[in-house]
């Protein structure tokens, strides 16, 4: 198992009033899964990735990655696993404008001290199976917005962490190239040592994963199983619900 919640809350002070985000969420997420989370704005599903990412920490509960309780962890431990675990793809790219494309990709690598170019081969390994190889030494104004989140897969790749948080991902693109990008994450999350979670409002991109978790007012209120696992005989890991 990868990620195992129980009982998580996140709460936010705001305007003198206690909002809570989470509540009581559990959940378990296996590797080989793409799972995707919907809901209306305002449901957790922000804070949700953002406690996955270690990007924010719970009021209380637990996050095991791995068996390692993650969820309060101390700045430095955060950095750390952020780094090396966690590969995150965004709705609007974040792609440095001066850097060609295989420099964004190899970014991740100058938090370790290393220099851009003894990253270059596997940056362009990289853009290569995101099928933008001939596009390496463009930078992000001379690319489509498909290229550029195509370039921002395989920077969240780099590292190859085991675990790939998606916000939207699918957001500013036409269908074609967001079924196109819905179909890297899948063959990602399937190749067993990784999982992906992908936060989006596109009900047919949901639909197309291999689970699809409803959030509302900071809960679970639905497990399913999406169409890549129907009739494939691939069991839903186990969620926990409260009453």
């Amino acid at each position: 198992m990868l990620l195992e919640l129980a009982d998580v809350v996140r709460e936010y002070r705001i305007g003198g009033e206690t909002v809570r985000a989470l509540d009581r969420v559990s959940l378990r997420i296996a590797t080989g899964q793409f799972v995707s989370v919907v809901g209306p704005s305002g449901a957790g599903k922000s804070t949700l990735l953002h406690v996955l990412g270690a990007l924010d920490v719970p009021s209380s509960g637990s996050i095991r990655f791995r068996d390692k309780e993650i969820g309060q962890l101390d700045d430095d431990g955060q950095s750390q696993f952020r780094r090396y675990q966690v590969g995150f793809v965004f709705q609007f790219f974040n792609l440095l404008p001066t850097l060609s494309a295989w420099e964004n990709v190899a970014v991740p690598k100058l938090l370790d001290g290393k220099g851009l170019r003894s990253a270059k081969g596997r940056a362009l390994e990289l853009l290569e199976l995101v099928g933008l190889s001939s596009r390496a030494e463009h930078r992000p104004s001379e690319l489509s917005g498909g290229q550029m989140q195509r370039v921002a897969l395989a920077r969240a790749l780099m590292m190859d962490p085991p675990l790939i948080l998606a916000d939207e991902p699918t957001g500013n693109l036409d269908s074609k190239t967001g079924a196109a990008i819905m179909e890297l994450l899948a063959d990602i999350a399937h190749d067993d040592d990784h999982a992906v979670v992908m936060v989006t409002h596109n009900g047919e991109a949901a639909a197309a994963t291999d689970r699809i978790l409803t959030l509302g007012d900071g809960r679970i209120t639905g497990d399913e199983t999406g169409a890549s696992r129907l009739g494939a005989g691939v069991p839903v890991a186990t969620v926990r619900e409260h009453p």
